[in-house]
């Protein structure tokens, strides 16, 4: 029961190999090609989302943040749009993986330390005892700092990987009762489904947004 459960997401294929994670870069193909040619409404609307994202993470960064605000727009792009392509029966999600979710968040994570530790090592240390803490307390918010720093690409990494695949779960159990129930029942389970659809919608929109947010948060500690 279980491993069929789980089945659908197995990375793996019929020919043992990860043809499967070709679906992260399947999103370029739906891009209609009047998008790259003449200014539709769809490349306004798109360009309308990039700079509001630019102006907002301009502000989280703080004043270095020249051409900074790409890696994180370009972030959010490549997980909203995988996350929508999940939404798609028979389509892999690549996002619902750790595999893809750490490999987003480790580098970033340890770029950003790297580049602090060594670039600004004082402000670094300063931020591991906050300001207003009673000396007695300092060793114990340096271990507890420095514990939160470290698990920061681990809860990057299964909040969205949880998040994605939470609500995919949901569906598939829901999905699966649909042959056992009566007419009248079965309305209900479509209308379930239909709402969960529109919810999931919401949250792979809401869980792109929060990744790079976080991310750009966590690059703004570093200078």
């Amino acid at each position: 029961m279980m491993m069929n459960l789980f089945s659908s997401f197995d990375p793996s294929t019929n020919w043992h190999t990860s043809i499967n994670w070709i679906s992260s870069l399947l999103w370029i193909l739906f891009i209609p090609s009047l998008f790259w040619l003449i200014p539709s409404r769809l490349n306004y609307l798109w360009m309308k989302i990039l700079f509001t994202l630019h102006n907002e993470f301009k502000i989280l960064i703080g004043k270095n943040y020249t051409g900074s605000t790409l890696i994180f727009i370009s972030l959010f792009s490549f997980i909203l749009m995988n996350n929508f392509l999940g939404l798609f029966p028979y389509i892999f999600t690549s996002t619902s993986h750790m595999a893809l979710t750490l490999t987003l968040a480790l580098p970033l994570w340890l770029s950003f330390m790297i580049f602090g530790w060594v670039n600004n090592t004082i402000h670094m240390f300063a931020h591991l005892v906050p300001q207003g803490t009673p000396p007695v307390l300092m060793p114990f918010m340096v271990c507890i700092e420095t514990i939160s720093n470290l698990i920061r690409p681990g809860t990057l990494a299964i909040r969205l990987s949880a998040n994605m695949i939470a609500g995919h779960l949901l569906m598939t159990l829901l999905g699966n009762t649909g042959p056992m129930l009566s007419l009248i029942m079965l309305n209900f389970l479509i209308l379930t489904q239909i709402l969960l659809l529109v919810l999931e919608s919401a949250v792979a929109i809401i869980q792109s947004y929060v990744f790079a947010v976080l991310s750009t948060l966590y690059s703004s500690e570093v200078n």
